[in-house]
């Protein structure tokens, strides 16, 4: 056997294989993959509709465009992030003084008469409408247009403030509550905006946000405070009253664990432990845990309400959803993210596991955690007990982590993990790739042999699909390229 089949015998013909006497020869079924990238529209802007799209599609036979139609953050639009290097296409200026975010699309106003935030279209490209332009290219090639858009926001947006979280110091935060009427209905119209207004394909949207629980023991990479944990607006304490929960109750058990991490990341360690202490403080408060389980709970009634929204206007349409790269490394959010819960309203989930980034980011939320309600634990016994509950194998040691990034084996258990999850749904499992996501000089690089050996494992693991991430705008095409090349190893390049 040669490499070349060999090679689609291990990583391409997993179902196949798995049957007795079955060839190795390329399932036409599996032809079909779902084969994405995202990217924003400045991108467009800068190289031209034809060759961004030819380029996709030629160097990783994209069959499928997630463009970022809505967003104020940088992490999806907007050219490279500034102090990163520029990669080898596009224009080779940072857009430090353009950037702003919006909709990258016209916006209706018919479709916006139940919200008060209405004035949302990005300024930054003028009236380049990303939508109009892609949709007719992308058909040509036999490629499909999925709007992106996700949950990030600014301050100061026209009338944005009387969609916003409050704080637990009583400070309106920049995120939008889920609980608020208002932003419940602009997550569903704009969806219906672009659903009735363009020929797309589907609509995926990700919320990078957890609960006040995680965010007051600091449960992330991001390092949030506990004061800036949400949401305690009105909204949220009606829902809490009808369900039976006490918000006063909570928002002082909130207090408590505030003071219990402040002081922890000090240095002062209870009488019993940091551990102990806080599990006391869960047992004084169980209002703590009832406040989590509604803000995840008001996510997921958001995600629904999107998902009803879209198919009532045409149920051949996609949805989906993308899923924080938290759930790699916070027990507490994984524990949240229910995939057989969530699949009914899933046609597909873009699960994150950027294994480059990977490595900085657990790094950060050890170092995090392991100053509050972990503190008594060593950080490297601490990382190791994580490794083991999430059933992670043999990674890289804390100190060594945010250089090595995780292996391809990481995508591979991730990606097992999740189809078993989903067996017996409908939902797509389309795995998030790491390709040239910043991280701190020094730390962990997309390679172009790193590119290619993730790509593998996730279709070992089962994946329907990839979709190759974070944007367009910062990836080296040797590693896009790479990417296309691990694709013809298993028969759909």
């Amino acid at each position: 056997m040669d490499r070349r089949v060999f090679l689609q015998h291990a990583a391409g013909t997993v179902v196949a294989a798995s049957l007795p006497g079955a060839s190795f020869a390329v399932d036409p079924a599996r032809q079909q993959k779902m084969i994405g990238i995202q990217v924003g529209a400045v991108s467009f802007v800068d190289e031209g509709v034809s060759k961004v799209l030819d380029e996709c599609q030629q160097s990783a036979a994209v069959n499928t465009l997630f463009v970022a139609t809505f967003t104020y953050g940088r992490g999806i639009a907007g050219r490279q992030v500034p102090g990163q290097p520029l990669p080898d296409h596009g224009s080779q200026r940072y857009d430090t003084d353009t950037f702003f975010g919006g909709s990258y699309t016209k916006v209706n106003p018919k479709y916006y008469t139940n919200t008060a935030f209405k004035d949302f279209r990005a300024p930054d490209l003028g009236n380049f409408d990303v939508l109009e332009q892609v949709i007719p290219e992308a058909k040509k090639r036999g490629m499909k247009t999925i709007c992106w858009y996700e949950d990030v926001f600014r301050r100061g947006l026209p009338n944005v403030e009387k969609l916003q979280e409050v704080e637990l110091s009583g400070k309106k935060a920049a995120t939008l509550c889920f609980n608020n009427p208002d932003y419940l209905s602009w997550l569903q119209d704009i969806a219906e905006d672009w659903s009735r207004s363009y020929d797309i394909d589907g609509i995926m949207w990700g919320s990078e946000r957890q609960g006040a629980l995680s965010n007051v023991l600091g449960a992330s990479h991001a390092h949030p405070q506990p004061s800036a944990a949400t949401c305690f607006c009105e909204f949220c304490y009606a829902k809490a009253r009808r369900q039976g929960v006490n918000p006063e109750r909570a928002k002082q058990g909130f207090l408590e664990l505030e003071k219990f991490v402040l002081a922890s990341r000090k240095g002062v360690r209870p009488v019993d432990g940091s551990y102990v202490e806080f599990w006391r403080l869960m047992l004084r408060y169980p209002e703590l845990l009832a406040w989590e389980s509604l803000w995840t709970s008001s996510l997921r009634e958001a995600q629904k309400a999107i998902y009803d929204r879209v198919k009532g206007i045409n149920p051949k349409l996609g949805v989906g959803w993308h899923i924080w790269h938290n759930n790699s490394f916070n027990p507490i959010y994984r524990a949240e993210q229910d995939l057989a819960e969530m699949a009914p309203y899933s046609d597909f989930l873009k699960i994150v596991m950027y294994q480059n980034c990977a490595g900085e980011r657990m790094a950060d939320y050890i170092n995090s955690v392991g100053t509050s309600y972990f503190s008594d634990v060593p950080k490297q016994e601490l990382l190791e007990f994580h490794y083991r509950v999430l059933d992670y194998g043999k990674e890289a040691s804390l100190k060594d982590l945010p250089v090595t990034g995780f292996s391809a084996d990481y995508v591979y258990r991730e990606t097992m993990r999740a189809k078993k999850a989903l067996e017996g749904s409908k939902t797509k499992l389309w795995p998030g790739i790491d390709i040239d996501i910043p991280t701190a000089g020094g730390n962990a690089k997309c390679t172009p042999d790193g590119t290619k050996a993730v790509v593998l494992a996730a279709f070992r693991g089962g994946a329907e699909g990839v979709i190759l991430s974070r944007k367009y705008s910062e990836m080296k095409l040797e590693n896009l390229r790479a990417a296309g090349g691990a694709l013809k190893e298993v028969g759909l390049g």
